[in-house]
């Protein structure tokens, strides 16, 4: 989990950014996909190295926002932290199948559709306009 959620996204944003330089890209954006986990602590033991990682993220999206200022470029780095997204990701992630459907269900979570409005949203925004982490979750999540 931590190579994927961190070490993963640590490298390409690196090469993302390495690449825009090299070929004289100054408007580029790079967006992370963060979690709601990034900003709160939920009271499941299983999901402590997950908030843990995600976490990262968020300080990662930061210092990278504030190397590129201090690097006088235009550009921009967003996070997109969403709660509960209506996607298999709870049964991937070791869930039964039966338990992780009913969760969809019971919470009406987001769906992926909405993630992606947000990240066209971010991405629309004017030149001098960035959209630093953009916290989204179902209406009747708890957490």
């Amino acid at each position: 989990m931590l190579d994927l959620n961190v070490v993963a996204l640590c490298l390409c944003t690196r090469e993302a950014v390495a690449s825009m330089q090299e070929h004289g890209t100054d408007d580029g954006h790079i967006i992370h996909m963060n979690s709601i986990s990034g900003h709160l602590v939920y009271p499941f033991l299983r999901n402590h190295l997950y908030s843990i990682t995600k976490h990262m993220v968020t300080a990662h999206t930061e210092a990278v926002r504030q190397a590129l200022r201090k690097g006088n470029t235009n550009i921009k780095i967003s996070a997109i932290s969403p709660g509960m997204v209506a996607t298999d990701f709870g049964f991937r992630s070791g869930m039964r199948k039966e338990e992780s459907e009913k969760m969809i269900q019971e919470r009406a979570c987001l769906q992926p559709e909405d993630v992606t409005e947000s990240v066209i949203h971010i991405l629309s925004r004017p030149p001098h306009v960035q959209i630093h982490d953009l916290i989204m979750r179902p209406t009747k999540e708890k957490h």
